[in-house]
Order: structure tokens, then sequence, then C-alpha cells
């Protein structure tokens, strides 16, 4: 029988899985990323999931669902932000919160910290330390898992560190650590 006539079912998709964690590792989370999950769960509850319930209850009303492309598309979409909602309740059941700003002035490397270091070539990068739900690397965003995060906590400015990747192994120096500014208190 050709694949065209073959039934989709709804669990052919496979569910989302989790980026992994180190064995006992939590999974860390700054304030604002925390927001940023738990806004984009209840936009999802409260606003997307009933608009595509609505669709596909209109299309199914309309009679023949089998070539009815706002049924059909209705239901693949209500599956994917069914497994959207799965997938950031869980982070966020799991996550734990951690605010960056506390170690404001401090010179040694945490979770949230922004480092700039030089690698053997002279060349300097600066890097965020972010949680693994939040990091955008295109932002210069790093999960506080990846090989150059691992290599840099704790250390301080000054330290030479060896940083080794699946690619080989290099030298570098931590030149220069910051953190965020604790907001400041109402009176």
């Amino acid at each position: 029988m050709s694949k065209a006539f073959t039934k989709e079912s709804d669990t052919d998709d496979e569910e989302l899985q989790l980026p992994s964690l180190p064995a006992g590792g939590k999974n860390y989370i700054t304030p604002a990323g925390y927001a940023r999950l738990r806004d984009e769960l209840l936009d999802l509850i409260d606003n997307e999931r009933p608009k595509i319930v609505e669709v596909v209850h209109w299309a199914a009303s309309n009679g023949d669902r089998s070539e009815n492309g706002d049924y059909l598309y209705g239901k693949k979409r209500l599956r994917e932000i069914d497994r959207r909602i799965r997938f950031l309740t869980k982070r966020l059941e799991i996550a734990e919160i951690t605010d960056p700003s506390l170690h404001f002035g401090n010179k040694q490397i945490f979770f949230g910290a922004t480092v700039t270091y030089a690698d053997s070539q002279g060349i300097e990068r600066t890097i965020k330390i972010m949680g693994i739900d939040e990091a955008n690397s295109a932002e210069g965003e790093v999960s506080w898992v990846s090989p150059i995060a691992r290599t840099l906590l704790k250390a301080r400015e000054g330290d030479e560190l060896r940083l080794v990747m699946p690619g080989g192994a290099d030298d570098i120096e931590v030149i220069h650590v910051t953190y965020p500014e604790p907001p400041q208190q109402g009176n």
C-alpha cells in the first residue's frame, strides 16, 4: 500500500526530549528566564490553544473532515501546542531560580556571570552563563552545562584554564567577570 493512503495517528509525533542535566544537577534559570517560560506557557493556555480549539470546532462542524484543511491543520497545531505545554510545565516544575545579581561585584565565576576571556591566539570573547532553557547562542549566551561554562565556573579574573572540547583543547585566560546590578529597593 502506498504511504499516501496510510492514516497518521495522533501519537506519531515524538515527545520533545528535555535537554539532559548533569547527574544530580538542577535546572538553574534566571528570574527573567523563568518569567519568559511562564509567560509563554500562560499565553499558550489562555490565548493560542482556545483560538485553535475554536477553529477545529468550526472546521469539524463543516462536515467531511478527511479533506478539511482547517480541521487537519488545526488538529496538528493542537498537538504541537499541547506538547509544548507539557514541555514547559515539566521544565518549570524542576526549575531552580537563581538570581545572578546576588554575586554583583564578585570576580569569581558563578551562574549568570558575563565573562570575557581570551584564547591562546589572543582572541577575546564575551559570553554570559545562563540556564539550559534560556541560553541563546546568537546573543553570546551559553548554557551552564556547556564545555566553556563548565571550564569557567568557579574560576576568577586572571586565571588561566584548559578548555577541553570535542574538537581539541585550548588554553584560555579569564579577563573580566561581571554580574547584573541588584534591583534597587523602593522606599
